[in-house]
């Protein structure tokens, strides 16, 4: 690439950078004037006023909470995801299937 060559690429991209900043410059302009233009007049989404239902003064305002003692309940008994092996021999089936071989550790000493 020869000097003139050189002097004519360059000219084209610095003009070709003066022209996008001023049209950014441009566009930011506009934008901020039609900003300022009404400042009064903005959209804003509200909800509408909360409005009583029909007979609300009659009605209690929440249920009562349910009494807890804290035990577990007796009818509801726990049981394993794994059943022994006493219990597979005799058709009982996993909760869960058994973990994949790369998800398997060695036990934990």
């Amino acid at each position: 690439m020869t000097s003139s060559e050189k002097t004519r690429a360059l000219r084209t991209d610095l003009l070709l950078a003066g022209v996008m900043i001023v049209g950014g410059l441009a566009v930011s302009g506009l934008s901020l004037a039609r900003l300022t233009v009404d400042p009064g007049q903005q959209m804003a989404q509200a909800t509408p006023p909360l409005q009583s239902t029909p007979g609300a003064e009659s009605k209690p305002s929440a249920p009562k909470e349910p009494i807890t003692t804290g035990t577990r309940p007796a009818e509801v008994k726990p049981e394993p995801a794994q059943p022994d092996a006493e219990a597979r021999k005799s058709g009982a089936t996993p909760a869960l299937p058994p973990a994949p071989a790369e998800k398997t550790a060695p036990p934990i000493k």
